[in-house]
C-alpha cells in the first residue's frame, strides 16, 4: 500500500522559511510526478509546486521566486523548500504523488499525504 507522509511544517516568522518533506513508501520503485498543495482554512485547495519523473518544475506565481521544489529519487522523496514566508503562506501543506511499482510498469495514483500544517506568524 502506497503511502505519502508529510513533514517539516511549523510555525515561523515571517520572512523565515521552512523545507517540507515528502516520504513515498510501499514497493515503490519511483515517483513520476509529485506536487504540493496548500489550503487555507476558507480557501479551496491551491497547487503550488509541480516536479516530474525528468526534473521539470513548475510554480504557482503565489510561490515563485520564494518555493523550490525537489526530489531524491533514490530515497522516494519530494520537497519543498519556502523561504520568505508571509502570513498569507499559512496553510495545510500536502504532497501528492504518482508511483510506479515493483513488478508494473502503470504509473499509478495520485496518492495523497495527510499534510503538514504551516502557520506564519509573529
Amino acid at each position: 500500500q502506497v503511502q505519502l507522509v508529510e513533514s517539516g511544517g511549523g510555525l515561523v516568522q515571517p520572512g523565515g522559511s521552512l523545507r517540507l518533506s515528502c516520504a513515498a513508501s510501499g514497493n515503490i520503485v519511483s515517483i513520476n510526478t509529485g506536487r504540493w498543495f496548500r489550503q487555507a482554512p476558507g480557501k479551496q485547495r491551491e497547487l503550488i509546486a509541480v516536479i516530474t519523473s525528468g526534473g521539470r518544475t513548475n510554480y504557482a506565481d503565489s510561490g515563485k521566486g520564494r518555493f523550490t521544489i525537489s526530489r531524491d529519487n533514490a530515497k522516494n522523496m519530494v520537497y519543498l523548500q519556502m523561504n520568505n514566508l508571509k502570513p498569507d503562506d499559512t496553510a495545510v501543506y500536502s504532497c501528492s504523488a504518482t508511483v510506479t511499482l515493483y513488478g508494473s510498469s502503470r504509473i499509478l495514483g495520485p496518492y495523497w499525504g495527510e499534510g503538514t500544517q504551516v502557520t506564519v506568524s509573529s
